[in-house]
């Protein structure tokens, strides 16, 4: 079985201990063992961050932007091939798989034309034959810490921007997707950029995000995951006054106006809630329907539920594959149980399901009568679970969407344009979507909530310049 070693100041590194990365399709299926840093390894890592920013090793704007466009390009030459990885490690169906690379080879492209970009200010101060100039620098090292549920997306949406602005990086990615991470940081490894000015340290939580949350050559971290662990990043970088950035949980809403396209409605709620397992944070978990519409879209639902392929993430047909490991299978299964103790009716779906191979599968579940207090409308499941509510007007509607702690994304299907207007502004979320799902965002534009979900500046676009560098205000007086 090849051994994949992390990769610190432009070198390659063993370590005593492996991790196996484990197909959840199946589980019989070992993809190959992936070196776990300690926390040593991982303070140098920050080290040759330090020092290569310390040696100001960036190449010029020209140098980056032809360096992320290089990386770009190949990821989008080998889509079909590391589309086919991610698939087999995080169990996300081939096509979207496969859209994801497309998209993380996008996103390098995209900032390697930021890169040239970036802007600054030349006012007049108050103060007569004094002028005033604004920039923005570099941040310094940055440490990303990212997720499983998009495990080259994500990434690429964090690494570039940090690129592309001058920073150097500690990338640590989510312990139980190795391989689509050790992919990209080889595809960076001969991209000529200058070594130190990206490292991959590969390992647990506890240990190598600890001791890049900890040092205080770390002068920001980007962190997408939960809501539990970002308030623990918050808490230890605003200890050492360390710069941060969140992307946390969703609960999100999809509301279904009496007039809403029935056909486009279920379409949406479907994509929405189940695909990619629903494991995404813009999943729509809480459906929430009007009276005049509720019983035939449900019942829509219901068949197009039914009609749902499952099964391994490889095969041609599959449109839902499996739930991404057995701890996280088993948290749907508990939560299914929570909504069934709390009255609410699983009309389809729920059940551990059985294939060729052995995997984590689960078939789609859906619950009607239920409340928004209950658990399963209160708390991140973060599966292909979820819930129908219903409302007494758009009104209603609207507030039910907006009580939860949370706030990423909300959706609405309306053929009223007074009633999606009204939505866009009145709704309590970063992202709003009209008759389309919740979940699937573009890489050009600011992705980002309210409330928990979200803290600090917006990921992607050219509002990522707000994290990934520090404004600096300049007098000139001339002599």
């Amino acid at each position: 079985m090849k051994e994949f070693h992390n990769y610190i100041d432009g070198e390659w590194v063993g370590s005593t201990a492996t991790m196996g990365n484990i197909n959840p399709s199946d589980t019989g299926d070992e993809i190959g063992h992936y070196c776990v840093a300690d926390a040593g390894q991982a303070q140098e890592a920050v080290a040759a961050a330090a020092n290569a920013i310390a040696q100001n090793r960036s190449p010029g704007i020209q140098g980056r932007s032809e360096i992320l466009d290089t990386i770009g390009s190949e990821i989008l030459a080998r889509r079909d091939e590391l589309g086919v990885l991610l698939a087999r490690e995080e169990g996300k169906v081939l096509a979207e798989a496969t859209g994801e690379v497309v998209r993380a080879g996008q996103i390098f492209k995209y900032f390697a034309g930021e890169v040239l970009r970036l802007k600054g200010e030349l006012l007049p101060s108050v103060r007569p034959g004094v002028e005033v100039e604004i920039t923005r620098e570099p941040l310094g090292v940055v440490g990303i810490l990212s997720p499983w549920n998009f495990p080259l997306a994500i990434p690429a949406w964090k690494i570039a921007p940090a690129l592309a602005f001058g920073n150097s990086v500690v990338f640590k990615p989510a312990s139980n997707v190795p391989g689509s991470a050790w992919a990209l940081a080889e595809i960076i490894s001969r991209s000529g950029l200058p070594a130190g000015l990206f490292n991959l340290v590969m390992g647990s939580g506890g240990v190598v995000g600890s001791a890049i949350l900890d040092d205080p050559r770390v002068q920001g971290v980007s962190f997408t995951g939960s809501v539990h662990t970002g308030a623990t990043v918050a808490s230890r970088c605003s200890a050492r006054g360390a710069k941060y950035q969140l992307e946390m949980g969703g609960k999100n809403p999809l509301v279904v106006l009496d007039d809403a396209d029935i056909e486009n409605a279920v379409n949406c709620a479907v994509n929405s809630a189940f695909f990619s397992t629903g494991q995404r944070c813009t999943a729509s978990s809480r459906i929430i329907v009007t009276p005049g519409i509720h019983e035939q879209f449900v019942d829509q639902c219901v068949e197009a539920i039914n009609n749902l392929v499952v099964g391994d993430a490889l095969k041609e047909d599959t449109q839902i594959g499996p739930v991404i490991d057995e701890l996280q299978l088993q948290q749907d299964l508990d939560y299914i149980a929570v909504g069934q103790e709390e009255g609410a009716s699983l009309v389809i779906g729920g059940e551990r399901l059985q294939r060729s191979t052995p995997g984590h599968y689960l078939s789609p579940a859906l619950f009607v009568d239920t409340q928004n207090s209950m658990r399963i409308n209160q708390e991140e499941i973060f599966g292909p679970v979820a819930s129908v509510i219903r409302a007494d007007g758009y009104e209603e509607a609207l507030a039910i969407a907006n009580d939860t702690q949370f706030g990423l994304s909300a959706g609405i299907c309306t053929r009223s344009l007074k009633m999606a207007s009204d939505f866009k502004r009145r709704s309590r979320a970063g992202m709003v979507m009209v008759n389309l799902p919740t979940a699937g965002v573009d890489y050009h534009v600011p992705f980002g909530g309210t409330k928990a979900s979200s803290y600090g500046p917006r990921e992607q676009g050219s509002y990522a310049s707000e994290f990934y560098t520090s404004v600096k205000t300049a007098y000139t007086c001339p002599l």
